[in-house]
């Protein structure tokens, strides 16, 4: 894929449709900037160029690993290397509303600030149309609210805002967002340097609200990335998706680019990083592997312990080099928030409008508004940003149309990662407290529709196969059981399938998790052993006899066009060593 191209021309200041000759001012928006815009290349480093080479471009076979660039266009082709310590960065709480430009985006952004809360202006995160340009962003979607409050709270009152709005993060573990930056920034010197990456590498099945994010909305997601990397006090930040995903590095290349020529990034470089295809790409602890050139294998501590380039030993795999100095490496963790793209895109309406009026939507456990896709056995598929806590089978019924005509539901899964749905309780609030309730879960609102035409023992042997497929090998336990669960329920799917396969799968699901680095073991273990105590009957029917189950695919998507899902079909080619079988 070629590099992005150079820089367009510096964002024009707009007064409704009057345009200016000058530009937003970095110092206005970019709430820690150490230097304008224009200062950093007068001192010899274009703007928001990193000098940090982010990550290797590498290709280990067919399967691209990690490929870099700056976001003006350069090119990233060198080992990944750890920084030199930044200056300590100074908040400067006050606003120079004296320039014209600034005063008027000042004015601008604070006139479109909604009254008290009470009332909710929706969208908050997936506007009407796709914005193409740093200026529609501003004037339509109330763009830079987010850094101009930023600037006014500082570090410790951003974190103090975003836990009071009760923001969860929406990559599936659903961990609380203040609390998660509040760790990364902890500490002194003596932790090393901090890094911020926001995680769009989305691969869980069913699942397409990155993608759709980044394609219409990709100005916020750059600037929650910005105030982030700011607050964190990180030296340089990421963004990482799927080299396949071209719309959406298309989208926020043209997003880093504008924002950065006006300055609206800060002083913390980022850059965009695509990388392989692999299932384990978006799992934190793997995803910092491929910024680093290496395949998405996850490491055993988690990235506010063990974060990007740090120089201590690490279990099993190679260790940063840290070329910062010509003397030995010092030691550290270097702690990384690694945040998906919807909880950051959250973060910029959060603090524009504060936590009172974030709580205005959704449950007290589950504040706010979140981005759910449906699939399946539906009227059509599609995405939509939903308030937390709404019933499932409304959100079906809203987003997929509902059951096809003369059909019923008979089963919905939450990705791959959760026990499933019966249609019993599609009455159950689409919250973090509402589906463990059910023992489901709310994961990465990837919602995939069975009706009552579909085997639940093809729906099981599909999806443990996939996550067998996917399984790095790393952990024992977890490559052989979800192997030897998949092979067993071929046989009970082809009517091979005795008593004894039932409690040899029975025996895998209790030790699938043993000394696992990741939670793909654990998935197999919630998945599937739900299905099994929902469905009995259906697997008692293929062990007397019923005819053999019929292929299902696993909803890997490509594309959501028009109502139409498109699936991944090389998926059913992939072996598990990741290569893939002739066509």
């Amino acid at each position: 894929m070629a590099s992005p191209a150079s820089a367009p021309h510096p964002t024009e200041c707009r007064r409704g449709s009057t345009a200016a000759s000058t530009t937003p001012q970095a110092s206005e928006m970019a709430p820690w900037a150490s230097a304008p815009a224009a200062e950093s290349a007068a001192g010899g480093r274009s703007p928001g160029t990193s000098s940090v080479p982010a990550a290797r471009s590498a290709s280990k076979g067919d399967r691209p690993v990690a490929t870099a660039w700056t976001v003006d266009g350069a090119p990233l082709s060198t080992p990944a290397t750890a920084p030199a310590r930044s200056p300590a960065r100074t908040v400067d709480a006050s606003m120079d509303d004296n320039d014209a430009c600034n005063g008027w985006l000042v004015d601008t952004l604070r006139t479109h600030r909604p009254p008290a809360p009470g009332g909710v202006a929706v969208p908050v995160l997936l506007p009407d149309h796709t914005l193409t340009s740093l200026d529609e962003y501003i004037d339509d979607f109330e763009g830079g609210q987010g850094l101009v409050r930023a600037r006014e709270l500082g570090p410790p009152g951003i974190i103090e805002t975003i836990e009071a709005a009760g923001l969860r993060g929406r990559g599936g573990a659903g961990f609380p967002t203040g609390r998660k930056w509040a760790s990364i920034r902890a500490g002194g010197l003596e932790v090393g340097d901090r890094y911020a990456v926001g995680n769009g590498a989305e691969g869980e099945p069913g699942t397409f609200k990155d993608r759709t994010l980044m394609r219409r909305n990709p100005y916020q997601v750059v600037e929650g990335l910005a105030i982030a990397a700011a607050t964190v006090d990180a030296v340089s930040a990421y963004l990482a998706v799927k080299a396949s995903f071209e719309p959406e590095i298309a989208a926020l290349t043209r997003a880093l680019q504008e924002m950065s020529a006006a300055g609206l990034v800060g002083d913390v470089p980022i850059s965009l990083v695509t990388g392989p295809e692999e299932y384990l790409f978006g799992e934190e602890k793997a995803l910092l592997e491929v910024i680093e050139g290496e395949d998405p294998l996850p490491r055993l501590f988690p990235p506010y312990i063990y974060g990007l380039f740090t120089a201590m030993p690490q279990m099993g795999w190679s260790a940063g080099i840290d070329l910062s100095s010509d003397g030995v490496a010092v030691p550290s963790s270097n702690p990384t928030l690694v945040q998906n793209v919807e909880s950051l895109a959250n973060v910029v309406p959060i603090l524009g409008h504060g936590s009172d009026w974030y709580r205005t939507m959704g449950t007290a456990e589950s504040p706010g508004v979140a981005i759910a896709t449906v699939v399946g056995d539906v009227q059509h598929a599609g995405v939509a940003e939903v308030e937390l806590g709404t019933p499932l089978g409304e959100v079906i019924e809203r987003i997929g149309g509902g059951p096809k005509p003369g059909r019923t539901i008979k089963a919905v899964l939450s990705g791959v990662a959760s026990g499933v749905i019966t249609a019993r309780n599609l009455d159950v609030p689409v919250s973090y407290e509402g589906l463990a309730k059910i023992d489901s879960g709310l994961g990465s609102l990837g919602f995939i529709v069975y009706d009552d035409t579909a085997d639940m023992v093809a729906v099981a042997h599909a999806v443990s196969k996939f996550l067998y497929v996917e399984s790095c090998g790393q952990c024992p336990a977890c490559k052989f059981g979800t192997g030897e669960i998949t092979a067993y329920l071929d046989r009970i799917a082809t009517d091979e399938g005795t008593d004894r396969d039932i409690e040899v799968i029975g025996a895998r699901l209790d030790i699938v998790t043993d000394a696992n680095r990741c939670f793909l073991g654990a998935q197999e273990q919630a998945l599937i052993g739900s299905l099994l105590r929902e469905f009995p009957e259906e697997f008692a029917a293929h062990l007397e006899g019923a005819p053999p189950a019929p292929e299902v695919l696993v909803p890997k998507l490509v594309d959501i066009r028009d109502g139409v899902a498109t699936y991944d079909e090389r998926q059913a080619r992939k072996r598990p060593d990741w290569t893939y079988a002739e066509e």
